[in-house]
C-alpha cells in the first residue's frame, strides 16, 4: 500500500514514468543528445515527447479530481463524469461544435461543450432529488442509461448529417495527436484545481448531505453548483483535446478514500498524483504492447480499470 501513502515515493514514480515515457517512440531520441544541445533530439522532445507527457500528467490529475468532487457531492462512490454521462453529454455538444461552430477556436468548442455538459449534470442532479435510492449502485446506473441516451442522440445526429468519422475520434481517449501547439489549454485546469481545493473542506460537508450542511452554516447549493461547474469544465476541456477517457475519475478516489479517508484537503494532491501516474501507465503500455504501432490509451484504461473497480466492489461488500 506503500503507492498510496508515501507522496514523496509517488513523486519519485511519477517523474522515473516520465523519464520512461519521453523515450518512447518510433523515431530515435536521447535524453543526452537533447541535454548535450542535438538539434534533432531537442526538436523531438519540445515538439511531440514533452507536451505528450504534460497531456498526460494533466489528463490523469484533473479526471481523478472530478471523479472526487462529484463523489461527494453526489454522495455516493461510484459517481464520476463517465458513469454520470458528463463525458457523453460533451460529446453531444462537439456534434453541434462541428455542426455549427466547426470554424471557430478550440476555446469556443470547449465553451459550447461546457454549457451542455452543465445542463446534463443539472439533470443528473436534478433527478438524485427526485427519487430516494437504497442501493449505491443505482446512482451511476442512472448515470451511465442516461449517457447512453444521449449517446444514441449523438450518433442518430452524427450519422443523420454524415460526421460519424468525425465524433469516432472522441469516442476513444488517444494521445498520439498531442504535439506542441494543441495541448495547452489543458493547463486551463490548473485554475479549476486551485478552486477545488479552495472549497475542498466545503465538499467534504457537502457529502454529508443537504440538511446537515445547511446546520454547519454550508450553502449547499452554492458549493453542489460550484463542484458540477469544474467538473463540467474541466471535462469538456479533455473530451475536446484528448477524448473520452473512462474510469480515471471513478477508482482513483475510491483508492486514496480507502487508505487516506474522505478529507478532500488532505487527499486531493494523492488522488491527483495517483492519477497521473495511472494514466501514465496506461499510455506507456498503450505504446509498448505492439510496438512500433499504438493502442488507444482509452482501451487500456478500460481493461485495467474494470479490473480494478470489480477488486474495489469485492472490497466494499457492496
Amino acid at each position: 500500500m506503500l503507492l498510496f501513502k508515501n507522496r514523496i515515493f509517488n513523486i519519485v514514480l511519477l517523474i522515473c514514468l516520465s523519464l520512461i515515457s519521453i523515450q518512447i517512440g518510433v523515431k530515435d531520441f536521447s535524453i543526452l543528445g537533447a541535454i548535450a544541445q542535438n538539434k534533432e533530439d531537442l526538436f523531438i522532445i519540445t515538439i511531440s515527447r514533452f507536451p505528450r507527457l504534460f497531456a498526460t500528467i494533466l489528463t490523469g490529475a484533473l479526471l481523478s479530481i472530478c471523479g472526487l468532487i462529484m463523489q461527494n457531492i453526489t454522495n455516493n462512490k461510484f459517481v464520476s463524469p463517465s458513469t454520470a454521462g458528463t463525458m457523453q453529454w460533451c460529446k453531444l455538444g462537439i456534434v453541434f461544435v462541428i455542426l455549427f461552430f466547426n470554424k471557430e477556436s478550440k476555446l469556443i468548442k470547449i465553451f459550447i461543450a461546457f454549457l451542455i455538459a452543465i445542463l446534463g449534470n443539472l439533470i443528473f442532479v436534478g433527478i438524485l432529488k427526485k427519487v430516494k435510492f437504497k442501493n449505491n449502485l443505482i446512482v451511476p446506473l442512472i448515470g451511465m442509461m442516461i449517457g447512453n441516451v444521449i449517446t444514441s442522440i449523438t450518433s442518430f445526429i452524427a450519422y443523420k448529417y454524415d460526421i460519424i468519422q468525425n465524433i469516432s475520434s472522441w469516442l476513444n481517449g488517444n494521445f498520439s495527436a498531442v504535439v506542441k501547439g494543441n495541448y495547452e489549454i489543458l493547463y486551463l485546469g490548473l485554475p479549476a484545481f486551485i478552486l477545488a481545493y479552495i472549497y475542498a473542506d466545503k465538499f467534504t460537508i457537502a457529502s454529508m448531505g443537504e440538511e446537515l450542511s445547511t446546520n454547519l452554516g454550508v450553502n449547499y447549493q452554492k458549493i453542489v453548483s460550484i463542484g458540477l461547474i469544474i467538473v463540467s469544465f474541466i471535462t469538456s476541456l479533455i473530451v475536446v483535446t484528448i477524448g473520452s477517457i473512462p474510469f480515471v475519475g471513478l477508482i482513483i478516489p475510491n483508492l486514496v478514500s480507502m487508505t487516506k479517508g474522505d478529507n478532500i484537503k488532505h487527499t486531493i494532491f494523492d488522488i491527483g498524483l495517483i492519477g497521473a501516474i495511472f494514466v501514465l501507465i496506461c499510455d506507456i503500455l498503450s505504446r509498448v504492447i505492439i510496438f512500433p504501432y499504438e493502442i488507444n490509451v482509452s482501451t487500456i484504461i478500460s481493461i485495467l480499470g474494470s479490473f480494478i473497480f470489480l477488486i474495489i466492489l469485492f472490497k466494499k461488500n457492496i
